[in-house]
């Protein structure tokens, strides 16, 4: 049984990975570090954004994050349960994974289960939070959409070229971020 579940796990953890190198980590080497320049006077921080000085002069990297978080912030108005139901679906990614680590290592220390069953459960859970957070991405990727339609029209990048990397890194940290955080441990 323990050996089906391991072997079952194996599959969402490794196709997670893969969409998580191609659509983030990929795009993020690639489109990260390019210098862009925005309009202070239209580029205007989000709310939770803690920056105290804001530059005009930033990495695609760094305006794609603060981009995100526009754009979670006004999903976060316009769709609250949405907004919630991904944000509830990251922290059981965050929680699940360890906790079911320590149990397993608890039940193998007391031997209820062998370590086999052990590293089962770990993958198990592991495997049910990515295939979790791949699954809630596409509303996230929505609103991205909705907020790099806003940058664009409002032409807070004079350069489209540096605009268009923007929400490509914009995108490639959402996909960064939908992983839970014990498998981004493993593929930095």
């Amino acid at each position: 049984m323990f050996r089906l579940i391991l072997f079952l796990s194996l599959f969402p953890i490794a196709i997670s990975l893969v969409a998580r190198w191609w659509f983030g980590m990929r795009i993020l080497a690639r489109d990260g570090n390019r210098p862009c320049r925005c309009d202070l006077t239209r580029w205007l921080p989000s709310l939770d954004d803690a920056a105290i000085i804001h530059r005009a002069e930033e990495s695609a990297a760094e305006f794609g994050r603060q981009l995100r978080l526009k754009a979670l912030a006004e999903w976060q108005e316009r769709e609250p349960k949405a907004a919630a139901s991904r944000e509830n679906t990251r922290r059981f990614g965050l929680a699940v994974p360890p906790l079911s680590g320590v149990v397993a290592v608890f039940a193998v220390l007391v031997y209820k289960i062998p370590v086999v069953g052990a590293i089962a459960i770990l993958l198990g859970a592991t495997a049910l939070s990515a295939a979790l957070g791949l699954l809630t991405l596409p509303p996230e990727l929505s609103a991205i959409a909705r907020m790099a339609r806003k940058v664009r029209e409002d032409r807070n990048f004079p350069n489209s070229e540096e605009a268009a990397a923007v929400i490509r890194c914009a995108v490639a940290h959402a996909w960064d971020l939908a992983l839970p955080p014990i498998l981004r441990c493993l593929h930095r």
